[in-house]
């Protein structure tokens, strides 16, 4: 009888050793050597500009970080295990994006995915994380819309302040403040313009402001005399630009070389970003757009713009998202030190946890960075620094109302 069970037993045990070798979770863990974190990205195309401005030096500079801290602190593992990213350039392309996010999950395997850029990106790249149960903080990229849609989708996980969190209600109550009793509103067709444009007429109805009248633009436009026009035509207190750079920038450029000067210029995002102020220098004065926070915030905000900026040009200065994202990242980092590589257990840590980051007490509440860890969220440009001007609370400076008159372009 033992010779029969010994005839058997070799095949058995090599058998059962192949099984375990490919069954998920069987392998010893201290065989894995690096933590791959996967990314669509706009590497080129349209929507780049933002991309580089606003998520890419935060990954950039976190990667810096923990390569010279020897690693990642990752649950289960004896050891830091370094990062490495897995990008891919989705060319500002919906559709490529979408493609590229579910090559990271189903044929590459990352360990984590980290987000696309933009509203409208986010939100056909969300369904599909939430699909697969993979955790996403998403970044550079608002959630009016997807807002009511996180109850369904608990693997999604939104830092930035977007039109009816806390942005445009702040701007309403700012206006109500200053005495403006009219705007007139260009935005972008795409997801964010709408979202925004949506919510303004909301928030400003419940005020008594008046839209005075509203232009959708699409994203490629190039001559915005005609809105400028119209817009000064309306005699409106303040116009308001929902859109991104590409539009952003002639609006600015025209709104100068036809003295339209109204008593409030907001736009974003795209004000925020230091290469607006680089592109036209101190006639940018008085100008407002979102932001978060600035150096006089606080210390710990002061340390962190001084260590990100540090040997960055200006232009990649971001004052909306950037601590944001930054404290988000930290609390990823402070998760996946407890929890691992467990997607499950990682999506309840965002659920329940608080860690300390700059901002402070992190939390989210809903699946949204909660409110009081916002450091602030309108900002304007004063004397060269893009200061926190709402809401009142959280200022750095207060605002300039009436906006000053355009400077004199340099010569």
């Amino acid at each position: 009888m033992w010779k029969k069970v010994a005839k058997y037993a070799l095949p058995l045990l090599i058998c059962l050793a192949i099984i375990i070798a490919v069954i998920p979770g069987c392998t010893k863990e201290a065989e894995k050597t690096e933590i791959v974190i996967g990314m669509s990205r706009p590497l080129s195309g349209w929507n780049a500009t933002i991309g580089d401005s606003a998520f890419k030096p935060i990954y950039d500079k976190f990667k810096q970080i923990v390569d010279a801290e020897g690693g990642l602190t990752v649950a289960g593992y004896d050891k830091k295990l370094p990062i490495r990213y897995l990008i891919y350039d989705d060319k500002s392309d919906m559709q490529t994006m979408t493609r590229n996010t579910e090559k990271l999950i189903l044929e590459d395997k990352v360990d984590f995915l980290w987000p696309a850029s933009g509203t409208a990106f986010l939100f056909a790249q969300v369904p599909l994380a939430n699909k697969y149960n993979y955790l996403l903080v998403t970044a550079e990229g608002g959630a009016t819309s997807l807002e009511g849609m996180l109850p369904s989708m608990p693997y999604i996980f939104v830092p930035l302040s977007f039109a009816d969190w806390y942005e445009v209600p702040t701007l309403a109550d700012m206006m109500v403040e200053k005495g403006a009793k009219t705007a007139y509103i260009m935005y972008i067709q795409d997801l964010h313009g709408i979202e925004y444009n949506g919510v303004a007429g909301i928030e400003f109805a419940k005020r008594g402001i008046e839209i005075k009248g509203v232009k959708s633009v699409p994203a490629d436009i190039k001559d915005l005399s005609p809105v400028i026009k119209d817009a000064m035509a309306s005699g409106a207190d303040a116009f308001l630009a929902f859109a991104y750079p590409d539009q952003l920038m002639p609006a600015v450029g025209q709104s100068m070389a036809l003295g339209y000067n109204p008593k409030l210029w907001l736009g974003g995002p795209g004000v925020n970003f230091g290469f607006f102020h680089d592109a036209f220098g101190p006639q940018v004065e008085g100008i407002c757009g979102w932001t978060t926070f600035a150096r006089k915030s606080s210390p710990a905000l002061k340390e962190f713009a001084d260590m990100l900026y540090a040997g960055l040009p200006e232009a990649a200065n971001d004052w909306w998202g950037h601590p944001l994202y930054w404290g988000a990242y930290q609390f990823w980092k402070q998760a996946v030190a407890e929890v691992g590589l467990d997607q499950t257990k990682l999506k309840d840590k965002f659920l329940t946890g608080h860690y300390n980051t700059i901002l402070g007490d992190t939390y989210f509440t809903n699946g949204l960075m909660d409110k009081e860890s916002h450091p602030g969220e309108v900002g304007q440009w004063q004397n060269g620094i893009y200061e926190v001007v709402g809401p009142t609370a959280k200022q750095t400076a207060p605002l300039i109302y009436p906006k000053p008159n355009w400077l004199p372009a340099a010569k």
